[in-house]
C-alpha cells in the first residue's frame, strides 16, 4: 500500500519532519474504510508486515471528526504490537459501554490511524521512514444497518442537486455520510477543478464546478462501503435534480 503521509525520523538525533511523496509501506490494513456497526462489541482488522526482512512495530490510535485522539467510546487493543517480517496479526477496535450515548439517528465520524514504526538502525546518520495509515471510520447506529436486500438500493441514490447562481449544491438527506470523488457529464468526463467531498448526515455543500460545465445531466462518483466507486447519474428539470440510474464501479 502506498500512503502520502509521511514522518522522517534522523536516527542520530530528533529532527522530526513531513513530506508529502509517494513510498512503499511496510505495514499494510486490509480496508480503505471502516463500518463499526452499532450493537456490535468489537471488529478486527487484518495487518501485515510486507517487509520480509524486518520485523516492525505498529502503533494505532483513533481520532475524532475535528482530528483529536480519543480512547473514548471506541479504543484500539493493542495500541502497539510488534509484527514479525512477512507475518500478519490483528488489531481490535473495542467498544466502551459509553459509545451508546453517540447519536442513534445518525452516523458519527472517526479517523484509524496505523503507524509503522521501523527497527532502530545500528548505522550512524541513517535516515528512517515511518509511514503511517488514515482512513475514515464510521460509527452506524444499529437502527441504520440494512440488510442485503436492502443495500441493494443504495441510500446515496436519495442524493439531489440545486441550481444556486451558476453552480450546483448537492444535498444528502440521509443519516449517512457521503463521501463524492468525481463530477463531470454522463459521457464520463470528469469536471476541471472537481475537489472531493463528504457530505455531513442531512447536510448540503456546492459541488464547487459550474452548471456549465456538467450540464443538465450530472454525473457523480461517490465511495461505497466496500471501496467501489458507483456512479450516480442526474436528472435536472427547472432548479433541481434527481438520481435516474447508477453505474456500478
Amino acid at each position: 500500500m502506498k500512503r502520502n503521509n509521511i514522518g522522517m525520523v534522523l536516527a542520530s538525533g530528533t529532527l522530526l519532519c513531513a513530506m508529502t511523496a509517494q513510498v512503499q509501506a511496510a505495514i499494510a490494513l486490509d480496508r480503505t474504510r471502516i463500518i463499526f456497526a452499532g450493537g456490535d462489541k468489537s471488529i478486527s482488522l487484518s495487518v501485515k508486515n510486507d517487509n520480509l526482512q524486518l520485523p516492525y512495530l505498529a502503533q494505532g490510535w483513533i481520532e475524532d471528526a475535528a482530528g483529536n485522539k480519543v480512547t473514548s467510546p471506541l479504543a484500539v487493543l493493542p495500541p502497539v504490537q510488534r509484527i514479525e517480517a512477512g507475518a500478519k496479526s490483528q488489531v481490535k477496535i473495542q467498544a466502551l459501554p459509553v459509545v451508546s450515548q453517540l447519536p442513534q439517528d445518525r452516523e458519527t465520524l472517526y479517523y484509524f490511524n496505523l503507524r509503522e514504526i521501523p527497527p532502530k538502525s545500528d548505522k550512524a546518520n541513517t535516515l528512517q521512514i515511518a509511514l503511517q495509515t488514515r482512513i475514515k471510520l464510521f460509527y452506524r447506529p444499529k437502527s441504520l444497518m440494512k440488510t442485503t436486500a436492502e443495500m441493494a438500493t443504495p441510500w446515496q441514490e436519495q442524493l439531489t442537486l440545486t441550481k444556486q447562481g451558476d453552480k450546483y449544491v448537492v444535498n444528502n438527506p440521509t443519516p449517512y455520510y457521503v463521501t463524492l470523488v468525481d463530477a463531470g457529464s454522463q459521457k464520463g468526463i470528469s469536471a476541471p477543478g472537481f475537489e472531493p467531498l463528504m457530505l455531513d448526515p442531512k447536510s448540503s455543500a456546492p459541488l464547487g464546478v459550474g452548471i456549465a460545465v456538467l450540464g443538465d445531466s450530472p454525473a457523480l462518483t461517490y465511495v461505497n462501503d466496500y471501496g467501489g466507486r458507483p456512479v450516480l447519474t442526474f436528472r435536472c428539470g427547472g432548479t433541481g435534480c434527481q438520481v435516474v440510474s447508477e453505474k456500478k464501479g
